[in-house]
């Protein structure tokens, strides 16, 4: 599945990679070489960035969240078991990371039971300014506040976090890909120090010259800050992601404008983005706990999986509904149809590459929230 119908709603980068080349200035633009992470940090999230313009990313691409309302809806669910998990505390947080225009989080409030929306205390963590009209009770903020009980979620988040790409050389060398503002590449110095062994680690490059990857230092450490904002409760980051057993060997990173796929060129004209190895953002929180505060398991699940359980089918109504009221059959097999998207096993689906990393703070079972039952408020 391409971003044609799903990319990203917007992100907070990470910061550009300290000792990259000096870029030449030539009448505002940047004519030398840098690192893809400066290069992409600027593009994206700079003054003129991609992601600062006011169309928001709905205007290039679609996500779950503006593919149907059964995805807010979903995650409205999620919200309402995480709360049950934690005994229905007296405020209950769910933070929108990447929240564009605030899509995810207005369509979270609206489907809430209104017992749970009373107690609901909403965050919209993004770089770009508020957007107008926007629900008074939903708070817009640049990070994600500290000491929430609740539910974090992440969508196509993490893939918009700028990281640095390694190519292997002729000697079999894995160096960094330096980049100028038309797309030309080059490389550059060797991998070396942290970066070297987490590409050791988790996507270990064999000395065949051509060989790519993205180095996910920068996602790990952004997910582990943002997860680390819990007290208590759920982080999900749902993205098109890659595991360590089947890495992908040129890597993954390109660039989409107005719905469609194109050469990653880092001059603000286009969105930048990578796949993510969520497996390293799972352990690189795990990493952070202390020893006496080992966190449960984090999952990892094919979107089509998880909304399953959290009640998105996409069954079709029966024909018979049809003759008997054919208003509902209309509005059932639109749904229906919805749904089918959102789960497509060869797209938002996920049993190609679309995934969710559930990661559980506390005492909270991951797995127990998964499960395909009635929710208490309807049975």
């Amino acid at each position: 599945m391409t971003r044609e119908t799903a990319g990203t709603e917007g992100a907070s980068g990470a910061p550009g990679t300290a000792g990259a080349a000096e870029p030449t200035e030539v009448s505002g633009a940047c004519t030398g070489w840098r690192s893809w992470r400066e290069a992409t940090q600027d593009a994206l999230y700079g003054p003129a960035g991609f992601y600062r313009g006011p169309e928001g990313p709905a205007g290039h691409f679609r996500t779950s969240v503006h593919a149907s309302p059964l995805f807010a809806g979903a995650v409205a669910r999620l919200l309402c078991r995480v709360d049950e998990a934690l005994g229905r505390p007296a405020a209950l947080d769910f933070v929108d990371m990447a929240a564009g225009r605030g899509e995810l989080v207005t369509g979270v409030l609206a489907a809430l039971p209104a017992d749970v929306a009373a107690r609901t205390r909403a965050y919209a963590v993004e770089v770009a300014g508020r957007p107008d009209g926007l629900d008074h009770r939903i708070e817009w903020l640049g990070e994600p506040p500290p000491g929430t009980t609740g539910l974090l979620f992440a969508n196509e988040w993490l893939d918009n976090v700028p990281v640095e790409v390694a190519e292997v050389d002729s000697a079999g060398v894995a160096r960094r890909v330096l980049v100028r503002d038309d797309g030309t590449e080059r490389l550059g110095e060797p991998v070396d120090g942290a970066e070297a062994a987490w590409l050791a680690r988790w996507w270990p490059l064999p000395g065949e010259e051509g060989l790519r990857a993205e180095i996910g230092l920068p996602r790990d450490a952004a997910w582990a800050s943002a997860v680390s904002a819990l007290d208590a409760g759920l982080a999900v980051a749902a993205d098109y992601a890659h595991t360590v057993d089947a890495r992908p060997p040129f890597g993954t990173l390109t660039g989409f404008r107005e719905g469609r796929e194109t050469p990653p060129v880092p001059d603000g004209s286009c969105d930048i983005t990578a796949h993510v190895a969520l497996d390293a953002c799972a352990a690189a929180h795990t990493a952070r706990c202390t020893p006496e505060r080992t966190p449960p398991d984090a999952l990892l699940r094919p979107q089509r999986e998880a909304l399953r359980a959290l009640g998105v089918a996409g069954a079709r109504p029966p024909l018979a509904l049809a003759s008997t009221d054919p208003a509902a059959y209309v509005r059932a097999l639109a749904a229906a149809s919805q749904a089918a998207e959102l789960t497509a096993p060869g797209g938002l689906g996920g049993l190609g590459d679309f995934m969710w990393l559930i990661q559980p703070v506390g005492p909270v079972d991951a797995a127990a929230l998964l499960v395909d039952v009635p929710d208490h408020e309807e049975q």
